[in-house]
């Protein structure tokens, strides 16, 4: 009989064995980013105390005019913008890209290229 594979299991798997690499510091917070089929989340986080420092989304209220007409991967952009404007405010120029054992294209290659444009380096 043939078993359908769960693919979010195996990103979870992928996303563990990277976590074991990737930790973010005061000085380099982790950009952690999670994609849904409709909408894209990305938090910049200080694992030692395990804050988050700033986070941007397609559902936030700064974009919603922004988003109108928009496809995924535009949408992906402009948070990656908005975040790096945030983690900006909040002192952060260097963080750690986290992709979530997402691939690195499409939408996340796209919030990571926004988030660069607003000045993050990683």
């Amino acid at each position: 009989m043939y078993s359908k594979i769960d693919k979010n299991a195996v990103r979870k798997a992928r996303h563990h064995r990277m976590r074991l690499h990737i930790n973010g510091t005061p000085e380099r917070p982790r950009l952690n980013v999670y994609r849904s089929t409709v909408h894209i989340y990305a938090q910049v986080i200080d694992d030692t105390t395990g804050n988050t420092l700033a986070a941007a989304s397609t559902l936030d209220g700064q974009l919603k005019e922004q988003l109108a007409g928009k496809n995924k991967t535009d949408a992906a952009k402009l948070v990656g913008k908005l975040i790096g404007e945030r983690a900006l405010e909040k002192g952060v120029k260097k963080v750690v890209f986290d992709r979530g054992g997402y691939l690195y294209t499409g939408r996340v290659a796209a919030l990571a290229q926004g988030a660069r444009e607003a000045g993050l380096d990683f």
